[in-house]
């Protein structure tokens, strides 16, 4: 909340008797402006900068007009970096260990909403007078919350930002995204076909924003945070900037991984005798690959190279419009990704990423994808993710990927630009750094402390460390001595110098995991694992890792990489014995479209949708909306009919009509969807009119992730099927919408004569 000064004069009966005086408040000694620019998925080797083939001469540009560092270290997840980032604390003390979507606030650290005695940038900013502003990706609401009647306190504008316009998940289609304007949920600006895309809309109104404040308050200091969608999936971009990367990767991940090593060390950006680790697992060698896959997984590495560049001429407009007005001098620019490149796209690479999310499988992606080579990327298809052998490339010269908490998860560029301040330009840092030091630094360059209370909540401290004394001197001994990192079981501890680290992917075994050990000031890459050889240390750091997880309440740890889950695993946590709680969400009096609680949604276990509504029988339009174009279903009435499509992303769509026109009236309308065999993804949908059955169809397949999108009386962001142009709002009230989820993912056969009942 802004400063209120204290009347400290006099009040007389008139004014003539009265003195007017208010206390000054204090000076801040520092206000520059600040800039946080938040990059997804984008690995320590991607940028230009930082040795990358792919062109980013803006964010080079701001390279060499400030600082890069090369060992700074982030949560290897989206959500936790964010939530560390803005609040200068470590991830699990604030509430989100992992990405929000999972957690269920069964434990302190799976709150999946940051504690408020953890304030955000945003909130500390404003006790000093800071305009604040949040333009992009969010990620940080619980998905509960998520909805058009909030709660809206862990939303941005209920953590410290005066404005919004951006996305509150994970990920957003780049061509119909899920907007949001500060408290509420908005349509785009434009369609695709009208040249739509996100990066730039999110450019235009940061820089719209910006330029208010400009006009109008132009001595006033601001924080904007700038969180791009690039470069996380879907990959999508303009195709002339996809075109522009044609043929560049043929050579391979194997060979480029080896050349932008190269870069790497002619840059100084890594140690001159860096080791490049071996392929990782998962990852086959790009010469065993046939000449089909060969040509599809070159273009997916294209696509995503246009995703990125296409970004960054969108982070030049912005660098451009500070330039302009004069603010570049006075402005802390702060540059990031958020973890390393992702191995989310499979081995094969995802024509729609999101269908699966697993490194196992070996799918049949490729011959998928063959057919619409030149529409990867584009608005008219593709969802699309490259393979995991791109995201070993972009994680050039480490092991691992996001979610790991090796250096291919967790070690991220990080360019800072303060021209005021800094003068060793395009300088190289090589401090041990971690994303929770960034706070403390800002208000190290502003000359102030974290208040001891905010919004009247006591204030913890930070726990990360300022390195603002990095800037005037490169060789700067540590101040930072001791790191821990836990992300889905997977573990680390940095100390000093040497790192231990275990991989919680083959076993549920924690205690007796192995751990490996890393002498990092000599061995950059982590690629000798010295364990054997140093077992004291092992022991020394594993209890120093369990003394840290005490400290930061890092317990329990979290549960095994979702990658990397065989299908043993998987099938044993979906047993026919499997208990997950009936749940029911009623909703009455709807007058205009709205998005729900999107955690709801039924995929894999048998539910039922039922709506009372007045009909007409000139009425059409959606009853409920779930999912996307790229995978979804929608119950909806069209030319007098009842209908459900069921959207198996792309590749199969299932409609059932109602056998009967709707009679006109006060009507019930039910859509079942029963899962006959949860292994063979096996199901059955049938739909009812005021108790009568109006037909049936057999589905296979399960939708895999469509609870992000889920909305009454219209579609959210795009049409799950081409059965209707959005937007198809129903034009008159729905009385009631009910949606009910059975107990059991498989259900016996008693509890789904009971369940399913007629009333």
């Amino acid at each position: 909340m802004p400063y209120i000064p204290q009347f400290n004069g006099s009040i007389g009966i008139t004014r003539s008797d009265s003195v007017s005086s208010y206390e000054t408040p204090e000076k801040i000694p520092n206000t520059p402006n600040i800039v946080y620019i938040v990059l997804d998925d984008v690995g320590y080797a991607q940028l230009g900068c930082y040795g990358s083939s792919i062109e980013t001469p803006n964010i080079d540009r701001l390279a060499a007009n400030g600082l890069r560092y090369n060992n700074f270290h982030t949560t290897a997840i989206c959500s936790a970096t964010r939530a560390s980032l803005l609040t200068g604390a470590n991830h699990h003390s604030v509430g989100v260990c992992t990405v929000v979507d999972t957690l269920d606030g069964s434990f302190p650290n799976r709150t999946g909403q940051i504690d408020p005695h953890y304030a955000t940038t945003a909130e500390v900013l404003k006790e000093y007078g800071y305009s604040t502003y949040a333009v992009g990706k969010w990620h940080l609401t619980p998905f509960a919350e998520n909805t058009d009647a909030g709660p809206f306190h862990n939303w941005p504008l209920g953590k410290g930002f005066d404005r919004f316009y951006g996305f509150m998940e994970g990920l957003t289609d780049q061509y119909t995204p899920d907007l949001v304007r500060d408290n509420e949920h908005i349509k785009p600006p434009k369609t695709p076909e009208e040249g739509y895309h996100l990066s730039e809309d999110l450019a235009d109104q940061a820089i719209k924003i910006l330029n208010r404040q400009n006009v109008i308050y132009p001595d006033k200091p601001f924080f904007l945070y700038f969180a791009l969608g690039a470069g996380h999936a879907p990959h999508q971009a303009p195709k002339e900037y996809i075109d522009k990367y044609r043929g560049r990767f043929d050579a391979g991940w194997d060979k480029i991984r080896e050349q932008w090593l190269e870069n790497q060390k002619r840059l100084g950006i890594t140690p001159a005798d860096t080791v490049l680790n071996p392929r990782n697992e998962f990852v086959r060698a790009w010469d065993d690959l046939n000449a089909d896959e060969k040509k599809v997984f070159a273009r997916y590495m294209e696509v995503f190279a246009g995703f990125l560049d296409h970004a960054d001429a969108q982070i030049g407009r912005l660098l451009d419009y500070l330039e302009k007005t004069g603010k570049t001098e006075n402005t802390v620019i702060v540059l990031l990704s958020d973890n390393g490149a992702s191995a989310e796209g499979g081995k094969n690479g995802r024509l729609n990423q999101e269908k699966d999310l697993s490194l196992i499988p070996d799918n049949n992606n490729v011959e998928l994808t063959l057919p619409h080579l030149e529409e990867l990327g584009s608005s008219k298809y593709s969802n699309p993710h490259y393979p995991v052998g791109w995201a070993n490339a972009g994680n050039t010269p480490f092991q691992w990927y996001k979610s790991w908490v090796h250096a291919g998860g967790v070690k991220d560029p990080l360019i800072v630009s303060y021209p005021k301040e800094i003068k060793d330009k395009g300088g190289i840092r090589n401090q041990y750094l971690h994303v929770s030091d960034i706070a403390p630094t800002i208000l190290d360059i502003l000359g102030v402390r974290k208040p001891g209370h905010i919004k009247g909540v006591p204030q913890h401290r930070y726990h990360g460390v300022s390195f603002r004394y990095t800037f005037d001197d490169p060789s700067a001994p540590n101040r930072k001595h001791t790191q821990y990192y836990e992300q889905t079981g997977n573990r680390g501890i940095w100390h000093d110098g040497w790192k231990a680290v275990t991989n919680h992917i083959r076993t549920d075994d924690v205690i007796n995991e192995k751990w490996e050990l890393y002498h990092t000031d000599e061995d950059f890459s982590e690629s000798k694992d010295l364990s054997e050889k140093y077992p004291d240390k092992v022991k020394e750091l594993v209890a120093l890792w369990y003394a840290e997880a005490g400290r930061y309440g890092v317990l329990p740890i979290g549960d095994s990489p979702y990658l990397t889950q065989t299908p043993e695993q998987i099938a044993k946590a979906f047993n026919d014995d499997f208990y997950l709680n009936e749940q029911k969400f009623e909703y009455n009096g709807i007058l205009t479209p709205i998005h729900i609680d999107p955690k709801l949604m039924m995929r894999k276990r048998s539910h039922k949708i039922s709506s009372v509504l007045v009909h007409k029988p000139e009425n059409e339009g959606i009853i409920l909306s779930a999912g996307d174009r790229f995978g979804g279903y929608a119950l909806f009435i069209k030319d007098n009919r009842l209908h459900y499509v069921y959207n198996y992303h792309l590749e199969k769509t299932f409609r059932l009509t109602s056998a009967d026109e709707l009679p006109e009236g006060r009507i019930k309308v039910e859509l079942h969807f029963i899962v006959d065999d949860f292994r063979t993804e096996a199901s059955t949908a049938k739909i009812f009119v005021n108790g009568r059955p109006q037909g049936e169809i057999k589905i296979t397949g399960f939708i895999f992730m469509m609870e992000t999108h889920v909305s009454l009386k219209d579609g959210v962001q795009s049409a799950v099927s081409d059965d209707f142009v959005l937007p198809f709002e129903y034009p008159d009230e729905l009385e009631n919408v009910t949606v009910d989820a059975a107990s059991y993912v498989v259900s016996r056969e008693e509890l789904l004569n009971d369940f399913f009942a007629i009333d």
